[in-house]
Protein backbone atom coordinates (compact mmCIF):
# COMPACT_ATOMS: atom_id res chain seq x y z
CA UNK A 1 0.00 0.00 0.00
CA UNK A 2 0.81 3.75 -0.67
CA UNK A 3 0.07 6.31 2.04
CA UNK A 4 0.15 10.17 0.27
CA UNK A 5 0.84 11.63 3.93
CA UNK A 6 1.73 14.80 5.76
CA UNK A 7 3.08 15.07 9.37
CA UNK A 8 0.70 17.60 10.22
CA UNK A 9 -2.62 16.14 8.85
CA UNK A 10 -4.72 15.28 11.37
CA UNK A 11 -6.51 13.48 8.92
CA UNK A 12 -3.67 11.22 7.87
CA UNK A 13 -2.62 10.82 11.19
CA UNK A 14 -5.87 9.09 11.76
CA UNK A 15 -4.93 6.59 9.30
CA UNK A 16 -1.39 5.90 9.78
CA UNK A 17 -2.75 4.62 13.65
CA UNK A 18 -5.26 2.27 12.15
CA UNK A 19 -2.22 1.00 9.65
CA UNK A 20 -0.19 0.54 12.58
CA UNK A 21 -2.53 -1.36 14.83
CA UNK A 22 -3.59 -3.80 11.91
CA UNK A 23 -0.01 -3.91 11.84
CA UNK A 24 -0.16 -3.09 7.85
CA UNK A 25 3.47 -1.98 6.29
CA UNK A 26 3.09 1.04 3.74
CA UNK A 27 4.88 2.98 1.27
CA UNK A 28 4.49 6.55 2.33
CA UNK A 29 4.65 9.41 -0.16
CA UNK A 30 4.99 13.19 1.47
CA UNK A 31 2.43 15.79 0.12
CA UNK A 32 4.04 19.12 1.71
CA UNK A 33 1.01 21.33 1.85
CA UNK A 34 3.17 24.32 3.00
CA UNK A 35 4.55 24.54 -0.55
CA UNK A 36 1.22 23.80 -2.18
CA UNK A 37 2.53 19.86 -3.45
CA UNK A 38 -1.05 19.07 -3.13
CA UNK A 39 -2.20 21.45 -5.76
CA UNK A 40 0.70 19.74 -8.15
CA UNK A 41 -1.35 18.38 -11.38
CA UNK A 42 -0.20 14.51 -10.76
CA UNK A 43 -1.27 14.18 -7.03
CA UNK A 44 -4.57 16.14 -8.28
CA UNK A 45 -4.77 12.80 -10.28
CA UNK A 46 -4.28 11.26 -7.40
CA UNK A 47 -6.99 13.14 -4.97
CA UNK A 48 -9.19 15.70 -6.52
CA UNK A 49 -9.89 17.90 -3.54
CA UNK A 50 -6.03 17.94 -3.52
CA UNK A 51 -5.77 17.02 0.36
CA UNK A 52 -4.37 13.97 2.46
CA UNK A 53 -4.52 11.52 2.84
CA UNK A 54 -5.19 9.25 -0.38
CA UNK A 55 -4.37 5.58 0.43
CA UNK A 56 -3.73 3.54 -3.02
CA UNK A 57 -3.96 -0.26 -2.48
CA UNK A 58 -2.81 -1.17 -5.49
CA UNK A 59 -5.87 -1.71 -7.06
CA UNK A 60 -7.85 1.53 -6.46
CA UNK A 61 -6.99 5.43 -4.65
CA UNK A 62 -8.75 5.35 -1.81
CA UNK A 63 -9.76 8.95 0.37
CA UNK A 64 -11.17 10.52 3.55
CA UNK A 65 -10.08 9.26 6.32
CA UNK A 66 -12.39 7.70 8.12
CA UNK A 67 -13.63 5.79 4.75
CA UNK A 68 -10.21 4.50 4.89
CA UNK A 69 -10.41 2.94 8.30
CA UNK A 70 -13.83 1.91 7.07
CA UNK A 71 -11.92 -0.55 4.15
CA UNK A 72 -8.98 -1.21 6.28
CA UNK A 73 -11.66 -2.43 8.93
CA UNK A 74 -13.53 -4.81 6.41
CA UNK A 75 -10.33 -6.08 4.42
CA UNK A 76 -8.03 -6.80 7.45
CA UNK A 77 -10.96 -7.25 10.84
CA UNK A 78 -8.09 -8.34 12.81
CA UNK A 79 -7.29 -6.91 15.54
CA UNK A 80 -10.63 -4.88 14.94
CA UNK A 81 -10.72 -0.74 15.06
CA UNK A 82 -15.18 -1.45 15.27
CA UNK A 83 -17.37 -3.10 18.15
CA UNK A 84 -18.86 -6.10 17.41
CA UNK A 85 -22.18 -4.84 18.70
CA UNK A 86 -24.16 -3.06 16.32
CA UNK A 87 -25.34 -0.73 19.34
CA UNK A 88 -21.33 -0.04 19.94
CA UNK A 89 -20.75 0.04 16.69
CA UNK A 90 -22.89 3.47 15.96
CA UNK A 91 -21.67 4.62 19.42
CA UNK A 92 -18.31 4.49 18.04
CA UNK A 93 -18.76 5.96 14.64
CA UNK A 94 -20.89 8.82 16.33
CA UNK A 95 -18.31 9.92 18.65
CA UNK A 96 -15.79 9.66 16.06
CA UNK A 97 -17.16 11.89 13.89
CA UNK A 98 -17.44 14.68 16.87
CA UNK A 99 -13.92 15.24 15.62
CA UNK A 100 -13.28 13.64 11.70
CA UNK A 101 -16.53 16.01 10.93
CA UNK A 102 -17.55 18.38 13.53
CA UNK A 103 -14.27 20.17 14.73
CA UNK A 104 -11.62 18.84 12.28
CA UNK A 105 -13.42 20.77 9.11
CA UNK A 106 -13.45 23.90 10.89
CA UNK A 107 -9.32 24.14 11.92
CA UNK A 108 -7.96 22.96 9.00
CA UNK A 109 -5.76 25.29 7.13
CA UNK A 110 -7.47 26.02 4.30
CA UNK A 111 -10.45 27.40 6.92
CA UNK A 112 -7.66 29.11 8.45
CA UNK A 113 -6.06 30.78 5.32
CA UNK A 114 -10.18 31.92 4.30
CA UNK A 115 -9.67 34.00 7.88
CA UNK A 116 -6.34 35.36 7.29
CA UNK A 117 -6.51 36.53 3.72
CA UNK A 118 -10.36 36.68 3.00
CA UNK A 119 -12.03 37.84 5.95
CA UNK A 120 -8.81 39.22 7.76
CA UNK A 121 -9.58 38.00 10.68
CA UNK A 122 -6.56 38.56 13.12
CA UNK A 123 -4.45 36.68 14.85
CA UNK A 124 -6.35 36.72 18.21
CA UNK A 125 -9.71 36.39 16.75
CA UNK A 126 -8.24 33.07 14.45
CA UNK A 127 -6.92 31.55 17.96
CA UNK A 128 -9.78 32.27 19.37
CA UNK A 129 -12.33 30.30 16.98
CA UNK A 130 -9.65 27.36 16.76
CA UNK A 131 -9.92 26.91 20.48
CA UNK A 132 -14.01 27.50 20.40
CA UNK A 133 -14.30 24.19 18.33
CA UNK A 134 -11.27 21.99 19.74
CA UNK A 135 -12.97 22.87 23.31
CA UNK A 136 -16.67 22.39 21.78
CA UNK A 137 -15.66 19.09 20.98
CA UNK A 138 -13.51 17.76 24.18
CA UNK A 139 -16.73 18.86 25.79
CA UNK A 140 -19.23 17.04 23.64
CA UNK A 141 -16.80 13.96 24.29
CA UNK A 142 -16.03 14.51 28.23
CA UNK A 143 -19.67 14.40 28.58
CA UNK A 144 -20.48 11.15 26.39
CA UNK A 145 -18.16 9.26 27.95
CA UNK A 146 -19.28 10.53 31.43
CA UNK A 147 -22.57 9.02 30.11
CA UNK A 148 -21.52 5.51 28.96
CA UNK A 149 -18.75 5.46 32.53
CA UNK A 150 -16.67 2.95 29.84
CA UNK A 151 -14.92 0.48 32.63
CA UNK A 152 -12.10 -0.61 29.89
CA UNK A 153 -8.92 1.49 28.75
CA UNK A 154 -10.38 3.08 26.01
CA UNK A 155 -13.68 4.72 24.77
CA UNK A 156 -15.86 1.44 24.51
CA UNK A 157 -13.85 -1.34 26.15
CA UNK A 158 -9.89 -2.42 26.68
CA UNK A 159 -8.94 -2.28 22.87
CA UNK A 160 -8.73 0.99 21.18
CA UNK A 161 -11.40 2.09 18.50
CA UNK A 162 -12.07 4.50 15.91
CA UNK A 163 -13.38 6.44 19.05
CA UNK A 164 -10.13 6.50 20.22
CA UNK A 165 -8.05 7.48 17.03
CA UNK A 166 -10.37 10.36 17.03
CA UNK A 167 -9.94 11.52 20.44
CA UNK A 168 -6.59 11.60 19.81
CA UNK A 169 -7.00 14.30 16.67
CA UNK A 170 -9.54 16.37 18.85
CA UNK A 171 -6.51 16.42 21.74
CA UNK A 172 -3.46 16.29 19.47
CA UNK A 173 -4.06 20.22 17.63
CA UNK A 174 -6.29 21.28 20.97
CA UNK A 175 -2.47 20.80 22.29
CA UNK A 176 -0.82 22.66 19.13
CA UNK A 177 -2.92 25.20 19.51
CA UNK A 178 -2.24 26.09 23.55
CA UNK A 179 -6.07 24.88 24.12
CA UNK A 180 -6.96 23.90 28.13
CA UNK A 181 -6.88 20.05 28.25
CA UNK A 182 -6.79 20.16 32.21
CA UNK A 183 -11.19 20.53 32.14
CA UNK A 184 -11.50 16.73 30.52
CA UNK A 185 -10.50 14.06 32.39
CA UNK A 186 -12.28 11.15 30.82
CA UNK A 187 -10.85 12.29 27.72
CA UNK A 188 -7.42 12.89 28.81
CA UNK A 189 -7.11 9.18 30.45
CA UNK A 190 -8.07 7.62 27.37
CA UNK A 191 -5.11 9.99 25.55
CA UNK A 192 -2.39 8.74 27.70
CA UNK A 193 -3.62 5.45 27.38
CA UNK A 194 -3.95 5.41 23.61
CA UNK A 195 -0.12 7.46 22.91
CA UNK A 196 1.27 4.67 25.29
CA UNK A 197 0.56 1.96 23.01
CA UNK A 198 3.28 2.14 19.93
CA UNK A 199 0.82 1.87 17.06
CA UNK A 200 -0.40 5.03 18.21
CA UNK A 201 3.15 7.07 19.06
CA UNK A 202 4.87 6.05 16.61
CA UNK A 203 2.21 7.58 14.27
CA UNK A 204 2.57 10.95 16.02
CA UNK A 205 3.12 14.10 13.27
CA UNK A 206 6.70 14.96 15.51
CA UNK A 207 7.57 10.97 14.26
CA UNK A 208 7.17 11.22 11.22
CA UNK A 209 10.28 11.51 8.66
CA UNK A 210 9.18 14.60 6.78
CA UNK A 211 8.83 16.60 10.26
CA UNK A 212 9.67 20.44 9.93
CA UNK A 213 11.76 20.03 13.25
CA UNK A 214 13.38 16.43 12.09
Amino acid sequence: MKLYTFWRSQAAFRVRIALNLKGLTREDVFINLDRGDQFKPEYKAQNPQAVVPTLYDGKAKLFQSLAILEYLEEKYPNPPILPKDMLARAWVRGFALINAADSHPLIVPRIRNYLANVLKVEEAGRSAWIQHWLQSGLQAMEELLAGKNPTGKFCDSDSPTVADICLVMQVTPAQLFNTDVEPFKRVMRIYDACMAIPAFADAHPRKQPDFEGH
